[in-house]
C-alpha cells in the first residue's frame, strides 16, 4: 500500500485535499470503478452514480460494520467527462461546501489519477486525508484484484502520518 501522499491547503474558506496515483489499469476499468454502482461498493460504499452531468449521487460510507459512524453522502455531478473527469457535490453535515474531482490521463501501463476534495474549512478542516487515502488503496486493491482492506484498519494506519486522530469511538 502507499505511503502518506496526500495534501491539504486551504485558501481562505476553502480546504482542498489532493491525491495523485499512478494505477496500472487503463482509464476504462479505472472509470468503471469510479462509476458503477457494483465496483463502486466494493472500495467506496454501496451506492449510484446517475451517469450524466447534472445526475444525481448517493454513496453510504464509513467504516464497515460501525453503522454510527457511516454517512450517506449525496450530490450532483458538477462535470461528466468518460472516461476523463468525474466531478460531482460530497453534501455532509457541516461543510457548506464539498466537491470531489477524479481526473484520469492514460499513462504508460495504466492511468494517473487526480484526486481532489474542496470543501468547506472546519474545526477538523485538518481531517480527511487519512479517510481518502484509505478509500485510494481500497480503489487500487479492488482494480488489482486483491482483497480490499477494511477502511476503518487502513485509516487508522495512516492516520498517525497525516497527524489525524482516530475515528470516534474507536
Amino acid at each position: 500500500m502507499s505511503r502518506a501522499d496526500g495534501t491539504l491547503v486551504t485558501t481562505g474558506e476553502i480546504a482542498v485535499i489532493a491525491f495523485q496515483r499512478r494505477l496500472v489499469h487503463p482509464v476504462e476499468a479505472v472509470w468503471a470503478a469510479l462509476t458503477e454502482s457494483d465496483q463502486l461498493a466494493a472500495w467506496l460504499g454501496p451506492g449510484t452514480v446517475e451517469p450524466r452531468a447534472g445526475g444525481d449521487v448517493s454513496i453510504r460510507t464509513g467504516p464497515e460494520g460501525r453503522s454510527e459512524l457511516q454517512r450517506v453522502m449525496t450530490g450532483r455531478i458538477l462535470e461528466w467527462d468518460p472516461p476523463r473527469v468525474l466531478e460531482h457535490e460530497w453534501l455532509q453535515p457541516g461543510l457548506d461546501v464539498s466537491v470531489v474531482r477524479y481526473e484520469l490521463e492514460p499513462a504508460a501501463g495504466g492511468t494517473i489519477l487526480r484526486f481532489t476534495h474542496r470543501r468547506s474549512v472546519t474545526p477538523g478542516a485538518t481531517g480527511g486525508r487519512a479517510g481518502w487515502h484509505a478509500y485510494l488503496d481500497r480503489l487500487a486493491a479492488h482494480l488489482d484484484g486483491s482483497p480490499v482492506p477494511a477502511w476503518a484498519d487502513r485509516r487508522a494506519e495512516v492516520e498517525d502520518a497525516y497527524g489525524e486522530a482516530p475515528l470516534g469511538g474507536t
